[in-house]
């Protein structure tokens, strides 16, 4: 019995309250009263517009109608429970910073719970901090660099964009033949294995060779290899073969054409698929030497250069630096041919003997473009690639230049022709760049 007045007497205190939150609610002693009209008020009672009771009518926001309902005990407790949770969810947040020069917000209109996201602070906060960085980003003339700018126009000097090293590689990412992955560490082995086992100057310790007799015995090599159609790692390894031997052996005028025959047989074995027969090499020599003499020097010098044969030579580096001047597009065919031109000739040229592998492929692909009348004509992808500037390659490429100049004219013709002929473009016929030779 005290607990059901206890109940009741919280029943009536809550029903103030009730009233004062609901606003049609009556209070427990006019249940009865209200109980006639019941049904009635169901049937008029409208649909919520939204959480807040609220509604639009003809654009305005407008309370919805009131409803009178009973109250009891239970019903009675869960409007106090949900008048709390209600309460607490319409919590109006704290609004977003503003800068100081805005004009304060209109006040929101009645019956209206202003709400700012996250979003909106974040954007704020993020507009305050970009002008402040813009502030402190604020470039400063100060008389350093002034001054640093007058001397730079004195002496002219510009600063110039720089130039962004491209990637030669990236058309190759699928080929498992490229082997994109250790490529650039290959290539930095054979740049230091390039200073091993050089030829030296050895023309004046050959008592009856000299330089236009290697320049004649290159010549006939370039021809043998071209009618033998063989591979063009074949033929810059029997040029290094034969500089290597000649610069450890004397060789008398009779047997430079035997070292050359038997070098480009070792060539041939090491770099050839399908080798030529020591009889082919006797046939194209016009039988000047036996098949015993053509076997006893190839004995005499694998010996005498200690079997050293896998060497860099300047065939590797002109594969690589080719790619490099057509900057990670397709090859240039004609580039290619101009390049290799240069190349060919190179191995006329005694003064070149002496001169890095390296080097001369890049003085050969500089040689082109100069030639081609490429622009620019020495980027900063060749330089990084090759490792050398424009001013290190200009004496190699004069040399090379001025054989381009002289071979119309020169009784040596074989590189001349072969790259005069349609099959390589005709690039000998191109006019030199007798500019540099001034």
């Amino acid at each position: 019995m005290a607990t059901r007045n206890h109940n009741a007497a919280a029943a009536a205190a809550a029903a103030p309250q009730l009233h004062h939150n609901r606003g049609g609610v009556p209070a427990l002693g006019k249940q009865k009263a209200a109980a006639a009209g019941r049904a009635d008020a169901m049937n008029r009672r409208a649909p919520l517009g939204d959480i807040g009771n609220v509604r639009a009518a003809e654009g305005k926001l407008q309370p919805q109608e009131q409803v009178s309902r009973p109250a009891t005990r239970s019903f009675a407790a869960q409007l106090v429970k949900a008048n709390s949770i209600k309460n607490a969810a319409i919590a109006p947040a704290r609004p977003a910073p503003r800068k100081a020069s805005a004009k304060p917000p209109p006040p929101p209109p009645e019956h209206v719970i202003e709400i700012s996201s996250d979003s909106d602070q974040s954007k704020t906060q993020s507009e305050s901090s970009a002008s402040s960085v813009r502030s402190r980003r604020k470039v400063i003339n100060t008389l350093t660099s002034v001054l640093s700018a007058r001397s730079k126009a004195a002496c002219g000097i510009t600063d110039k964009p720089r130039q962004l090293i491209e990637d030669i590689d990236k058309l190759d990412v699928n080929n498992e033949l490229a082997v994109v992955d250790y490529i650039e560490d290959i290539y930095a082995f054979y740049k230091t294995a390039q200073h091993e086992s050089r030829p030296c100057d050895y023309i004046d310790a050959q008592v009856e060779i000299n330089s236009k007799m290697r320049a004649i015995l290159a010549d006939w090599i370039i021809e043998v290899h071209h009618k033998f159609e063989l591979m063009p790692e074949t033929l810059y390894l029997t040029m290094y073969i034969i500089d290597q031997y000649l610069s450890l052996q004397p060789v008398l005028r009779r047997e430079l054409q035997l070292v050359g025959v038997s070098a480009m047989l070792i060539a041939c074995k090491y770099e050839e698929i399908w080798a030529p027969e020591v009889n082919d090499f006797i046939l194209i020599s016009d039988s000047a030497y036996s098949r015993e003499q053509i076997l006893s020097m190839e004995k005499g010098i694998l010996n005498r250069i200690e079997w050293n044969l896998t060497v860099p030579t300047s065939y590797m580096f002109l594969v690589r630096f080719i790619k490099a001047a057509s900057s990670g597009i397709k090859i240039d065919k004609e580039m290619e041919n101009m390049v290799f031109f240069f190349a060919e000739l190179s191995l006329m040229q005694y003064g070149l003997v002496t001169h890095l592998p390296s080097m001369v492929a890049a003085s050969a692909v500089y040689a082109a473009r100069l030639t081609l009348k490429r622009a620019p004509l020495w980027t900063d992808t060749l330089k990084h690639h090759t490792g050398f500037k424009e001013s290190e390659i200009m004496e190699c490429t004069k040399m090379l230049v001025s054989a381009h100049l002289t071979a119309p004219e020169s009784k040596l013709k074989v590189v001349y022709k072969k790259y005069s002929s349609e099959q390589f473009g005709g690039v000998a016929l191109r006019p030199p760049a007798v500019e540099i030779c001034k």
